[in-house]
Formats: C-alpha cells, sequence, structure tokens
C-alpha cells in the first residue's frame, strides 16, 4: 500500500474543508467590518468582500498544493497521522495569522478613515 497516496487524499480533503468553512465564515462575518470602513457602500463592500474569498480561496489552496512536493516518505501509519497532523496545524496556523493580520489592517484603515472623516468636520 502507498501510504503517500492515501496521505494525500485525507489531508486533501481535510484541507479544502477547513479552507471552504473558515472562507465562508470570514466571508459572512467579515461583511459588517467591510461595510462600516465603505461607509454603508453595500456594492462596493460585496465586490471587495467576494474579491477577498476568492484571494483567501487560492492563496490557501496553492499553499495547500504546494506541500504535496515538500512531503516526506510515508511508510506506515503513524507516519502517515503525524505527518497529515503537522500539515494541517501548519495550515492552520497560517490561516489564524493571516486572519489577525488582516484584522490588524482593517482596524488601521478604519481608524485612518475615522481620523480623516473626524478632521473634515473640524475643518467645515
Amino acid at each position: 500500500m502507498n501510504y503517500n497516496i492515501l496521505s494525500y487524499l485525507i489531508y486533501g480533503c481535510i484541507t479544502v474543508y477547513i479552507i471552504y468553512w473558515v472562507g465562508k465564515a470570514f466571508y459572512r462575518n467579515g461583511r459588517i467590518f467591510i461595510l462600516r470602513l465603505f461607509h454603508q457602500n453595500q456594492a462596493m463592500t460585496d465586490t471587495t468582500n467576494n474579491l477577498l474569498l476568492m484571494a483567501y480561496y487560492l492563496f490557501n489552496i496553492g499553499y495547500a498544493v504546494i506541500q504535496f512536493s515538500f512531503w516526506e516518505k510515508v511508510s506506515d501509519t503513524a507516519t502517515m497521522i503525524a505527518s497529515i497532523a503537522t500539515k494541517t496545524s501548519i495550515l492552520v496556523m497560517i490561516l489564524a495569522v493571516t486572519h489577525y493580520f488582516n484584522i490588524l489592517f482593517i482596524y488601521f484603515l478604519s481608524k485612518k478613515d475615522h481620523h480623516l472623516t473626524t478632521s473634515k468636520t473640524v475643518q467645515l
């Protein structure tokens, strides 16, 4: 039995599920932040949110596919489980770091936008 192919299949299924589930959650829950950032402009918000979701899918699925080329030889079940767990945990860690970076970026954009809006009203 070729454990590498089985590992690829299991890792691929787990990865696609995690990426899809997390992407939908970010898409659904992040809309409100983008809507506020674009001053309730729904068309701009929906377009931006769709672009972010596509970029998210492409980035993470691309990363997952690249991981296949760095996979070590799997010779038994224990190595297969350890290898899948390691690759999956690295993916989840990258998702978390990317998510927190995006939240921080949106926070700074909203503060900058709030500062610009406040200074415009003061000048008027």
